[in-house]
């Protein structure tokens, strides 16, 4: 089977370049490169996720030939959820399983002021906040500003997000959230379970909003479990 991974905001395939030797044989791990990153720089990046979706969803189609997972952290979540719709609405093969991680439930609303288009200085402090940009890089200029308008319509795409109720898919979900990621509480995730008629489960990780990182053993080996059960 496959397992398509979406990346956070400002993030790239290559966060799952190792997932191939942590997950089963079986399990063909297929990370998704959407434009305005790694071999793709030189696209512009999308702005806006319905826009992402309508060449996303016909451009995988052909690679849903066989079973296949979704999982996607933070910006990455929504994009599965939006992408399973997608397959939903036009009556399309549908995803054996979701893995969400470190993104608040779509119906809950954001509490936090948008930041996308706030003035260079204030938004790279928003990033040194998150904890997600390497200081290395924050702190390199010339790398920032290749960075910079990747990061803005990452956060755009995430931030002029509006969720329309649908009813719930019958797809298994597993959210992972980390517990000390003070943006998205344990209490943000839960209400996902009302996204799915089929079983629901929600683990929590050591880590900040970027645990993918450090808890990597730990969410791989339970994707693992999870496909294994569903093979």
């Amino acid at each position: 089977m496959r397992l398509f991974c979406f990346p956070y905001a400002g993030g790239n395939a290559a966060t799952f370049r190792s997932w191939p030797s942590v997950l089963p044989r079986f399990v063909q791990v297929s990370p998704v490169q959407p434009p305005g990153r790694g071999e793709r720089l030189s696209e512009p990046p999308f702005k806006h996720l319905p826009d992402m979706i309508q060449v996303l969803g016909p451009t995988l189609l052909p690679f849903f030939d066989k079973p296949f997972a979704f999982f996607g952290h933070s910006m990455g979540a929504l994009i599965l959820l939006e992408l399973t719709r997608w397959l939903r609405h036009t009556k399309n093969p549908m995803p054996i399983h979701l893995f969400v991680s470190g993104r608040r439930a779509p119906q809950v609303p954001d509490d936090e002021p948008p930041s996308h288009d706030l003035p260079e200085a204030e938004f790279i402090e928003r990033l040194r906040e998150l904890n997600g940009t390497p200081h290395e890089v924050l702190d390199h200029p010339e790398l920032m500003q290749l960075m910079i308008p990747l990061l803005r319509a990452d956060f755009s795409v995430c931030e002029t997000y509006q969720h329309e109720v649908e009813p719930p898919l019958n797809c298994p979900l597993t959210v992972f959230g980390g517990l000390g990621d003070v943006e998205v509480p344990r209490e943000k995730l839960e209400p996902w379970r009302e996204q799915t008629t089929s079983s629901f489960s929600l683990q929590m990780f050591p880590g900040d909003h970027f645990f993918i990182h450090s808890a990597q053993n730990e969410i791989t080996r339970v994707i693992a479990q999870k496909l294994t059960s569903s093979t």
